[in-house]
């Protein structure tokens, strides 16, 4: 039986504060380019940083809530403690935080497109329907094994591309490889999230990626979505990023045990790596 948490902690929980590597790390990149190129916009920047992270943690608080509502968080379920789920903090509260931090992308959003392109205000409204409909709405994609394509789309090729474009006003090539391999880690974590879920996710009926093709395929996709990621990046000439080589291979080293919190300890590792990743193809950029 768990300890009782208090309010704060398990806001903190909540946040799911591993998970915001996936936000900052495309936007890190996105800005690196800019400063290589010679077209940084320091308000837009920043705006896109407050975008990215609000976002990620609307996701995350709209996640707790809709799980507990559907019945995939339980007692019996492992990792963190969920919030919405805990007794301590009512589920509406939840959902409203949700709210707020997704009112927090949209008016930072907002700002940021009148300041660059209205025509980003349709792609700040799909992300943030993406981001409820994920485990909200009536039918959520996240429970029909479409929650990795969310997280490429949108922590990835939206934020790397999006963020260079509001720097320098056009997409480079270089936006395009740093928002597929960004992409492909964001959804390795998320991976490495559902593989530790897969039997608590099973009974519930959210059918994710690991629920559909199983734990032993699941393995290997993995593997496969952080080795494409590193080949990007020797693509692209940033040969630094090799240093992230060996906390990436030790978060995919976790999978091949069924333990909870072994898989924590990988999903956390992964977090780590892509930040990791990001700070290096940077820095690659700027010396």
């Amino acid at each position: 039986m768990r300890p009782a948490l208090s309010a704060r902690r398990l806001w903190w929980f909540a946040t799911r504060p591993a998970t915001l590597a996936a936000s900052v790390s495309p936007v890190l990149i996105g800005t690196a380019i800019a400063v290589h190129d010679g077209h940084v916009r320091a308000l837009p920047g920043v705006l896109a940083l407050v975008v990215g992270v609000a976002l990620q943690i609307g996701v995350n608080y709209s996640n707790d809530y809709s799980d507990f509502r559907r019945g995939a968080d339980t007692p019996q379920r492992v990792g963190p403690p969920r919030a919405a789920a805990s007794g301590v903090i009512k589920p509406s509260a939840v959902r409203n935080a949700a709210f707020a931090a997704f009112g927090v992308a949209m008016v930072a959003g907002l700002v940021l497109s009148l300041l660059t392109n209205p025509w980003l205000i349709a792609v700040g409204a799909a992300c943030v329907a993406a981001g409820w409909l994920y485990t909200g709405g009536p039918r959520p994609y996240g429970y029909a094994g479409f929650g990795e394509v969310f997280v490429f789309v949108f922590f990835g090729l939206v934020a790397a591309v999006g963020t260079v474009y509001v720097h320098e006003l056009r997409v480079t090539a270089e936006s395009w490889y740093a928002g597929i391999a960004c992409g492909l880690l964001a959804s390795a974590i998320l991976g490495l999230n559902n593989l530790r879920d897969v039997e608590t996710d099973r009974a519930a009926g959210k059918r994710t990626l690991a629920v559909i093709i199983g734990r032993d395929a699941a393995r290997p996709v993995l593997v496969a979505l952080v080795a494409v990621a590193f080949a990007l990046a020797f693509r692209a000439e940033h040969l630094l990023v090799a240093l992230a080589v060996p906390p990436a291979v030790a978060a995919l080293l976790t999978t091949r045990s069924t333990a909870p919190p072994v898989l924590i300890r990988g999903l956390r590792r992964m977090a780590a790596t892509e930040m990791v990743f990001a700070l290096l193809w940077a820095l690659s950029l700027l010396l």
